[in-house]
């Protein structure tokens, strides 16, 4: 599910990398991501994740569902998408995966989903939790994994505007960080030994620096320096109370996930350093020249 989105492109590559037979949900075949999807060896079919029975059909057959959904605010998500229609499209796939009687089914929910019972936790990941729930009463063979925020959103625009790093963490709080590839990596993990992970339920990263340091390390990697610039809370609450209080509890609270623990069943996680060797100073650089060329546009 998702096959079109950050998560689910990395995880379908990855698991046809690693051999599998992947079926791509979306509910655009003939969108520019599916046909790439589908030039890669996936097979696209199409579903609607508010639709339960086109999702059973989808699924019908399938030996295991990787399942995300959008959030309030990600790419792609209507303006008008709610914390509700997720949580409903999160059941929606689970329900229909019962139905079609799929023998393994990974559930991508976030890191701290699992405190829900003893802090305020935000939408986005209150939402979240719910459909955890919702798995777990289906009595689904289902595992969980809760990624950190994604490396990938400082190598465009969500975070890199004007030649500076702009986000609204304070500039001292250590972020937890993972690439999107070792999601994937740790989905197909999953995947292919389902004994060792069916009812297990992790939260993973990759990494844990600042923001500060974050931008240091950028500006490193890509030859370019740049500087922190924290957006201030104020400013984040004319835009949306609910955002505000996701800042501030990620600066108070934040992921907590256990990074020795994640490295020990991927050997192969990457810090923040080895994913800006690998590939993301490369996209980072990609993007700032672009931006610099589009401002010399006239």
């Amino acid at each position: 599910m998702g096959a079109t989105g950050l998560q689910g492109r990395a995880v379908t590559a990855r698991l046809l990398a690693d051999g599998w037979r992947v079926r791509a949900v979306t509910r655009d075949p003939d969108g520019a991501p599916a046909r790439a999807l589908a030039a890669s060896g996936a097979e696209i079919v199409r579903a609607e994740m508010g639709d339960i029975d086109s999702l059973v059909a989808a699924l019908r057959g399938a030996y295991g569902v990787f399942s995300v959904q959008p959030t309030v605010g990600s790419v792609g998500a209507a303006p008008d998408f709610t914390p509700a229609d997720e949580v409903r499209w999160g059941g929606n796939v689970a329900e229909a995966a019962r139905t079609a009687g799929v023998p393994f089914f990974l559930y991508a929910s976030v890191a701290a989903a699992g405190r829900h019972e003893t802090e305020v936790l935000p939408h986005a990941v209150a939402s979240k939790w719910h459909i955890e729930r919702h798995v777990a009463g289906l009595d689904l063979p289902a595992a969980v994994l809760r990624p950190a925020a994604f490396m990938e959103n400082y190598s465009a625009g969500y975070y890199l505007r004007d030649g500076a790093v702009v986000a609204p963490f304070a500039a001292d709080v250590p972020q937890q960080i993972i690439a999107v590839d070792d999601v994937a990596a740790l989905a197909a993990l999953a995947f292919a030994r389902p004994r060792e992970w069916i009812g297990r339920t992790i939260d993973v990263a990759g990494d844990e620096l600042t923001p500060v340091q974050i931008t240091a390390a950028i500006s490193e990697a890509t030859g370019r320096p740049l500087s922190y610039a924290q957006i201030p809370i104020e400013a984040v609450r004319q835009v949306s109370a609910d955002l505000a209080y996701a800042v501030a509890w990620q600066n108070e609270h934040g992921w907590r996930a256990d990074i020795p623990t994640t490295r020990q069943i991927h050997p192969d996680l990457m810090d923040f350093r080895t994913w800006l060797a690998r590939t993301g100073g490369a996209q980072i650089s990609g993007f700032l020249a672009s931006a610099r060329a589009g401002r010399q546009d006239p």
